[in-house]
């Protein structure tokens, strides 16, 4: 087995991995944590989609790093933005113009792509935690309940409760006020994903057809007809929307492209 490629996309909060053969087809995918180690959640990846293909290193032809944590590792062939991955990724799977809306662990992407697939423009979030995965992950700390239960509990609600503050710290004031309301759980757990669509709603105004990625989305596919409802497009997702930014990597390094965002 040869002439393989590999991307894998280090986030802050899990590194992901996907290997191609020669003909772009997925062969292996992989998510692991991230943790302190960057260098070692992304060689953990890369050496779990081979040992998955029955591959070895040397097969590989073109290995495209990205994400947070890119720069830490020593063995890829190239380094490239998350935005370039991401765009590459999404529009492998919805050929046309589009909105990507990356929703990680830490921050939040817009992408803005025309129908060949160039970049239109772009925006990200990093400056606050509402909005994105940790934000979720508090929540569901400060509820005291697995964070793997969010999707289940939301699906549950049967009341309308909406949070007034993005502010992650505001908002764990206005939720104990719920809870001494005796706000049913599941009531405030959609709340809370509500604040998430709408805090990426804030960033731009999405048009046109909207394409929904990240590990956000992959755990919580609830949030999909949440962030439609709010902005009132139609919103499709990729299969493993988690592993599109490390799946545009490996596109990237084969297609031998190299963006310039």
């Amino acid at each position: 087995m040869t002439g393989l490629y590999l991307g894998i996309d280090v986030g802050a909060v899990t590194a992901k991995a996907v290997l191609l053969d020669g003909d772009g087809q997925v062969l292996a995918r992989a998510v692991v944590p991230t943790g302190l180690d960057f260098a070692r959640a992304g060689a953990e990846a890369a050496q779990a989609v081979l040992t998955a293909a029955g591959a070895a290193a040397e097969d590989i032809r073109v290995t495209v790093a990205t994400g947070y944590g890119r720069r830490n590792l020593a063995f890829p062939s190239l380094s490239l933005t998350e935005i370039s991955c991401h765009a590459r990724g999404a529009y492998h799977h919805f050929p046309q113009a589009m909105t990507v809306v990356d929703i990680g662990g830490q921050d939040n992407k817009i992408i803005r792509l025309g129908k060949d697939g160039r970049l239109l423009g772009f925006r990200m979030n990093r400056k606050c935690a509402a909005g994105t995965g940790a934000f979720l992950e508090e929540i569901a700390r400060r509820l005291d309940i697995p964070l793997a239960s969010l999707e289940s509990l939301a699906r549950e609600s049967s009341d309308a409760v909406r949070l007034g503050s993005f502010c992650t710290v505001f908002t764990f004031t206005e939720i104990l006020t719920l809870m001494r309301r005796g706000v049913a759980v599941p009531d405030i757990v959609k709340a809370a994903f509500r604040a998430v669509v709408q805090r990426v709603a804030e960033m731009e105004a999405l048009e046109g057809q909207v394409v929904a990625t990240g590990g956000v989305v992959a755990h919580n596919p609830f949030i999909i007809p949440l962030l439609a409802e709010a902005t009132g497009v139609q919103v499709l997702v990729p299969p493993d929307p988690q592993v599109a930014g490390a799946l545009g990597a490996a596109l990237l390094g084969r297609d031998e492209i190299v963006p310039r965002y």
